[in-house]
């Protein structure tokens, strides 16, 4: 621990040579924090919050899953990250969870669970703004309530090459159950706050209103061509009126389900030729209301999610695709023959592969969603009492505010 010393120990130099000393640092930025009302009030806010999403996915029948908190992969990221932490244990480098989206689907094999949920662990060191500004959504160390549902279609290669309009008629329907699912959870979590946290609200001076079922949604290929790339949900914000809304159809991780994608003559179709109605994921975005002017904030993602990719094939050319693997696994015998440059995918891919002993895969088709509980907070408090993530957190790690975390 001996470099961590010296850090801090040059860390109290550079604050000291600006006329602060450590105890000023740690009270003004810490301790004061921890003591006033207003993280109080958010606290509560998470609380309800939590207990009742919680609540609603025990009440659908989904099952509780254990964190995973370091594996040999994980969840690879359709954005930069600075890197990505390893632990070195009994000789076996292992990387920290950037999500739980590959155990999500591990987990899912059993035919028998209708879903599954997890307070997800996620460290993601992500990159600090080039701007130097707040960005209010960032945090390294952040909590996540992921969640994951088997579908149950059955859908094999031959009818996902030959039977495009049979697929789609499905992916449309489980695509329509993925948005009413979500929905009524976030709706679950919202109720609960108004219903518990009416006074925590007003001494933050905002306002919520349980949302109503449909939320309005906004393809992304029309809300670029419209918005532009940057600031592109709070811009969409703009111009709806509720609370709470859809942004859909975004080409994003190698998991999320795009369709057709290989075609019946063994070619696959371009990843640039996709439109907003051929890619089967989504994304919720919220904005504060705040009370004495009764205006909106910008809008702000708080939960994505998508229809899985399922089949052992697409699987693998996504990962292609997104240059995570180089190669196909090899097999031979039960032996995987090129395990040492799959990396950490080895073991993942080869339970993909496996199929039971009727010759069916293993591997389940799903959907599923991911919703930041920090970032919730943020998009639903921020207003005169909440400026950054921070503010929402006692120990939150925002890559914008701070050179060096101290807790």
């Amino acid at each position: 621990m001996a470099f961590v010393g010296e850090d801090l120990f040059h860390f109290q130099a550079t604050i000291q040579q600006s006329g602060c000393t450590f105890e000023d640092f740690i009270r003004e930025n810490y301790v004061k924090k921890w003591v006033n009302e207003d993280l109080y009030n958010a606290m509560r806010v998470r609380t309800s919050f939590v207990a009742a999403i919680n609540d609603y996915l025990v009440n659908e029948g989904l099952l509780n899953l254990e964190r995973v908190e370091m594996s040999p992969v994980t969840d690879p990221l359709a954005h930069d990250v600075e890197h990505v932490p390893t632990i070195h244990y009994k000789g076996m480098p292992y990387v920290v969870t950037h999500s739980m989206i590959y155990m999500k689907f591990l987990a899912c094999f059993n035919p028998r669970l209708k879903g599954i949920f997890v307070d997800s662990p996620n460290i993601r060191l992500e990159i600090e703004s080039p701007q130097r500004k707040q960005r209010g959504k960032y945090l390294i160390d952040f909590s996540q309530i992921d969640v994951e549902l088997r579908r149950n279609r059955g859908v094999d290669l031959e009818q996902y090459k030959n039977k495009p309009d049979k697929v789609k008629k499905i992916l449309k329907e489980d695509y329509e159950k993925a948005i009413d699912f979500f929905e009524r959870m976030l709706i679950a979590g919202v109720a609960a706050i108004v219903d518990k946290n009416e006074d925590s609200l007003k001494a933050l001076g905002v306002a919520l209103e349980v949302p109503k079922q449909p939320f309005p949604r906004v393809r992304h290929d029309e809300a670029l061509k419209k918005y532009g790339k940057v600031d592109l949900d709070a811009k969409v914000g703009e111009d709806v009126s509720t609370q709470f809304f859809w942004v859909t159809g975004l080409m994003r991780e190698n998991y999320d389900l795009i369709y057709p994608y290989l075609l019946p003559d063994g070619s696959k179709r371009p990843l640039s030729s996709f439109t907003s109605d051929m890619i089967y994921n989504y994304d919720i975005c919220a904005k504060s209301i705040v009370r004495e002017t009764g205006k909106f904030t910008r809008a702000l993602e708080i939960l994505s999610g998508a229809l899985r990719e399922w089949l052992y094939e697409p699987i693998i050319q996504r990962l292609i695709d997104n240059r995570i693997i180089h190669e196909s696994p090899e097999f031979e015998d039960g032996i995987l023959q090129n395990i040492s440059i799959l990396d950490g995918y080895g073991p993942f891919l080869t339970a993909v592969f496996l199929k039971d002993e009727k010759g069916k895969p293993y591997f389940p088709d799903t959907l599923g969603a991911g919703i930041g509980v920090e970032r919730s907070l943020y998009a639903m408090l921020k207003g005169p009492r909440i400026e950054k993530i921070d503010d929402v957190t006692c120990f939150g790690k925002n890559p914008d505010s701070f050179p060096i975390f101290l807790f």
